[in-house]
């Protein structure tokens, strides 16, 4: 296992070198838990996306821009849970930050945070 350090560098070189300016790697899987780190080049965005059932943002580095409904700056060094609403991500800076989710809840669907509706007759 790479030291977190490392991996920020790595991540964040790769990034610059990627023609879409962009690397993720996954740190963590374990059952529905994910953390993932991402390096984005200043001004690269993460289209408009579903938010799983529960996340947050750690920047390491830079600055981020998360658009839903509401539009947050996060700085490097904060943290923020994610919106539940579809939302998109923009590097206002070379960023790298740890992206930590939920990908299942029961009782709710994966992506969308809403519970299923379920026909008793099906």
């Amino acid at each position: 296992m790479a030291a977190l350090s490392d991996t920020i560098s790595l991540a964040i070189d790769k990034a610059l070198k990627a023609p879409n300016g962009r690397h993720a790697e996954i740190l963590v899987h374990d059952g529905p838990l994910r953390q993932t780190v991402i390096a984005l080049k200043k001004g690269v965005q993460l289209a408009e996306h579903n938010s799983p059932p529960a996340a947050s943002i750690q920047v390491i580095r830079g600055v981020l821009q998360v658009t839903g409904q509401e539009t947050v700056v996060i700085q490097e060094g904060c943290v923020e849970a994610l919106t539940h609403d579809r939302h998109s991500v923009e590097a206002l800076e070379n960023s790298v930050f740890l992206l930590t989710t939920v990908t299942s809840i029961p009782g709710r669907n994966s992506h969308t945070g809403q519970i299923p509706v379920v026909d008793p007759e099906a």
